[in-house]
């Protein structure tokens, strides 16, 4: 008998990617975050991914969000909250820790679990400890989960300004002059540890930046004009961190650089310049997302300074093991040296951030650049690699 002319059966159509996008977290970069996720959420392509928003509040617990992007933005210069878009406060989000189960389960007290499907890729834009830090990273790794950005060491190394500048130096890379106060021992004796930091600006002359060691978005930091507000100074960058880094001010311009993985190996953005913010001491956490003061994009520096900028922060990128994406600043010395500052490797990434501005100028536009990572993040396993 022939089946010739019989209904045939349609043949499965393949179910799209599925993105989860984790943001929030209980860093103190928790509502820059919320407005990343939003820009994020917006971008991605529908018609290409499905898409699972979800907010880790303040105290680390794991909701599902509105998949309502408007809602993430600053509004009367407040940052929004993962609790503004949680769709409720009753119930949990669990990912795997099974390597051969992708499926991310709600529940709630008392009722039967839910399971959501299975996530493909994670897109983490959690800024700060318990996210970027590779804390995130390792439980993704555990679950056998792909997701955006770098792993484990390079989360870690980036995010902690003491460790990424060793680093730095054993690749070669300059470094500006820095003193490093760990907990244990400011805890042993406070007044050795706060000699130190008035002996290092005896050598290195006022003013310092007293830093967080491990945080982001110029949050906790203060600039230290003299011995009058280096106490307060001290006890607001341990407010987001017992261990703080203190260092000296460069004169010189503030230079940025983004790097973006591309299927042949890291690629470096034209650069950006920020200039002094006229209503801010420096480029502090308002003047970056509240009053958006603007960088200059490309930088005025000349062909060869572009290139060597571009070189340095590639270099940067694989001294670190990043992957993915990282952005990479710098200040140009009064003699004309490059001197490295930090890399970010889940760095700003709303629209008026200067990540993705300068990847606009390089020819990549916000929804191609989330884009890439996504498919950088699918084409890499997890594990060891």
């Amino acid at each position: 008998m022939s089946t010739e002319n019989l209904p045939q059966s349609p043949e499965a159509q393949p179910r799209k990617p599925r993105v989860a996008v984790v943001f929030g977290g209980r860093s103190s970069e928790h509502g820059i975050s919320t407005v990343t996720a939003g820009a994020v959420l917006g971008a991605i392509d529908r018609t290409k991914y499905d898409v699972l928003p979800i907010g880790i509040t303040r105290d680390g617990r794991w909701v599902l969000t509105a998949d309502e992007p408007q809602r993430m933005a600053i509004t009367d210069r407040r940052t929004p909250e993962v609790l503004d878009v949680a769709e409720s406060t009753e119930g949990g989000v669990v990912l795997p820790v099974d390597p051969a189960n992708r499926e991310v389960v709600y529940s709630e007290s008392g009722a039967v679990p839910k399971a959501l499907g299975e996530v493909d890729v994670v897109f983490p834009v959690l800024h700060g400890p318990f996210g970027e830090d590779g804390t995130l990273q390792g439980l993704l790794e555990l679950s056998g989960v792909p997701y955006v950005g770098s792993g484990v060491l390079a989360s870690a190394v980036g995010q902690d300004k003491d460790y990424m500048k060793r680093v730095f130096t054993s690749f070669g890379l300059k470094v500006g002059p820095y003193l490093v106060i760990r907990p244990r021992e400011w805890q042993r004796d406070e007044s050795a540890a706060r000699k130190r930091i008035v002996e290092f600006a005896g050598e290195h002359g006022w003013p310092l930046f007293v830093k967080p060691a491990r945080a982001g978005s110029s949050i906790g930091i203060t600039k230290v004009d003299g011995l009058a507000g280096l106490d307060e100074a001290i006890a607001e960058a341990q407010r987001h961190d017992p261990k703080i880094i203190v260092e000296a001010a460069l004169t010189g311009r503030e230079l940025e650089c983004g790097v973006l993985e591309f299927e042949d190996g890291p690629r470096a953005s034209v650069p950006a310049e920020i200039p002094p913010p006229s209503a801010h001491a420096y480029y502090d956490f308002d003047a970056k997302y509240i009053d958006s003061t603007p960088g200059v994009v490309p930088a005025p520096l000349t062909d060869e300074q572009t290139a060597e900028l571009q070189r340095l922060a590639v270099e940067a990128f694989e001294a670190a093991s990043c992957e993915g994406l990282v952005r990479a600043d710098f200040f140009l010395t009064e003699d004309g040296e490059f001197v490295i500052n930090e890399i970010n490797t889940l760095p700003g990434f709303t629209p008026i951030s200067m990540y993705p501005k300068m990847w606009e100028a390089s020819g990549v536009g916000y929804a191609e650049l989330v884009d890439r990572l996504i498919q950088a993040a699918l084409r890499r396993p997890t594990g060891l690699r």
